[in-house]
This record gives C-alpha cells, sequence and structure tokens, in this order.
C-alpha cells in the first residue's frame, strides 16, 4: 500500500552557514528528519553565499515543478525567500519557515504544529502578502512582506527590542537611543493632506517583536490589513503605545487593501524587519496580494 502523494516533487531548505544562531545546525536537523519521513521526495539544502542570495535561489527554484522551500531563519531571512517566490510569478512552490534567528513574528503567529508534522501532512493553504510599491512607472520597485511594513518609531524600537532580548540591560540601552535619535516623520496622503507621524505600521499579522499585539481579529488570508497609526503626539504617548502593546494589545484596528503616502523627509522603513530608505518625494504604495503566497504551518 501506497501513502498519499506528496503536493511538491522536492524540498529545497535555505540558510545561511555563518547565521550566529543556530540555522546550521537546525537545517541538518530538519533535513535528516524529511528525508526520514518522506523517502520519495528529494531533501536539498541550500547555503546561501551573500546577502539576498536566498531570493535568488528562490527565484530559481520556484520556476521548475512544484518545490517546497524551507527558509532556516528569522523574518528576515523568510522575506527574501517569499519576495523571490512572488517575483519568479505564477508557479507551483509553496514555501515555509523554520525558525532561526533574532526575529520570527511570522512563525510565531501562524505556527499550528511542528514544521516537520505540517510538512509530511502537506495541508497547503494560501495567505495573503504586503505588496511595497516604491516610486512610480518605469522606475517603481516593488518588494513583498509576508507579516508587517512600518515607518517611524514603533516598528525601529521593536526590532532594537528583538534585537536586545527581553530584560536585558542592552534592551534598555538601545530603547533609550531609540528614542533619543527619533524624529516624527511628515508625509502626505494621495487626498493631499500633510500628517506628521511618529509611527505607522501595516499589518498582516497581529503581534510584532514577540511581545506586541498590534491589532486585534486580523488574519493573514482575510484580504486585508490593518492599519495601525499614531500621530505626532511625543515620546511619552507613544512609549505609553509600546507599553499597552506589550501589556494588553492595541485592540481593533482600522483594515484597508491600499494605502498611499509620499514622505516628505528622508524615512527608514521595516519590511520585516529589513530596513529600506525612503527618499522624500518618493511615492509609497502598500497593497494587499490576496492569497498570493501557498504555504504550511
Amino acid at each position: 500500500m501506497t501513502g498519499p502523494v506528496s503536493p511538491y516533487d522536492r524540498i529545497v531548505i535555505v540558510f545561511n552557514p555563518h547565521s550566529t544562531g543556530d540555522a546550521p545546525r537546525a537545517a541538518e536537523e530538519l533535513h535528516a528528519e524529511l528525508t526520514r519521513r518522506l523517502p520519495a521526495v528529494p531533501v536539498e539544502l541550500r547555503p546561501t553565499r551573500y546577502a539576498g542570495h536566498a531570493r535568488d535561489l528562490a527565484r530559481e527554484a520556484a520556476a521548475t515543478g512544484r518545490p517546497l522551500l524551507v527558509s532556516v531563519s528569522g523574518d528576515g531571512g523568510y522575506n527574501e525567500l517569499v519576495d523571490g517566490v512572488v517575483q519568479a510569478g505564477e508557479t507551483g512552490a509553496v514555501c515555509a519557515v523554520h525558525a532561526a534567528g533574532n526575529a520570527n513574528d511570522h512563525r510565531r503567529t501562524t505556527r499550528e504544529r511542528p514544521l516537520a508534522d505540517a510538512v509530511v501532512a502537506g495541508d497547503v493553504r494560501r495567505i495573503d502578502l504586503l505588496r511595497l510599491t516604491v516610486g512610480s512607472g518605469d522606475t517603481a520597485r516593488t518588494r513583498y512582506a509576508h507579516s508587517y511594513i512600518g515607518v517611524g518609531l514603533t516598528p525601529v524600537v521593536a526590532v532594537d527590542l528583538e534585537q536586545g532580548g527581553k530584560g536585558s540591560w542592552r534592551e534598555i540601552v538601545t530603547t533609550v537611543r531609540s528614542f533619543a535619535r527619533f524624529r516624527p516623520f511628515p508625509i502626505r496622503l494621495e487626498d493631499g493632506r500633510r500628517r506628521t507621524v511618529d509611527s505607522l505600521v501595516f499589518a498582516n499579522i497581529d503581534r510584532m517583536a514577540k511581545y506586541a499585539t498590534l491589532s486585534e481579529g486580523g488574519r493573514p488570508d482575510d484580504g486585508r490589513f490593518e492599519v495601525v497609526t499614531q500621530q505626532r503626539s511625543g515620546r511619552l504617548r507613544v512609549l505609553g503605545t509600546l507599553l499597552r502593546a506589550v501589556t494588553r494589545g492595541l485592540g481593533p484596528q482600522p483594515s484597508t487593501t491600499h494605502y498611499g503616502f509620499t514622505p516628505l523627509s528622508p524615512m527608514p522603513l521595516q519590511l520585516d524587519g529589513e530596513l529600506v530608505e525612503l527618499e522624500p518625494g518618493t511615492p509609497v504604495a502598500v497593497d494587499i496580494a490576496p492569497r498570493a503566497l501557498a504555504t504550511v504551518f
């Protein structure tokens, strides 16, 4: 008697061999387990060699067949893999993340069972992605995010908190430094109105940086994203918002399928924890890409 047919024709495990965490060991262990449990499906290890290599590996692998691409990484590494698959166009590729590294918000939020069990079960589902477009016309650049896109203080401090570690002196120092160097950002909305924002987060999941609950009721497959906005209100109010997020949560937030703005000064943007620098006067659009990613979790 034969078992059920796997939805993948091969499994490609992508990892950074120079990771400061446990990515190499975790990749080897996952390779061994999947090889044992899915003997009819080839499983290969693909170490990255340079920044952005995961995106190139994913784009290449997704071009043929029905691969399952697993990123053994944090949110940033998984962002590269997901972005590469989506940039490849319509494919039969499926993506998954095995948590390794500092930030694993996506895996932490969507996890239903151990990843190897999810891979073997082969229950492929589709979730939304966030599509970021910077610029317009022929010069526009597009990136995809699986969890969040944010500008302003909240995403910056959230990433610093994640890297510093809960309860550590480093966490305290980096947070204080973030507040000290922070200045609100002026933006112009698509209808011409101007706003000065302390924080603006577009969320496809409801949590950020382990501890912060951004919204209530949002799901990565509901065809919308939540918009968490804090207009210029001063550092103490921003700090209060952060504390509320990590204690009882921010509660229900407005949701949409599109949000457009133009930064009026240089502005850092966090894309699943990866930094993108926005130039003043460059139009920015965030859109939902419904059911854009096939995944298991």
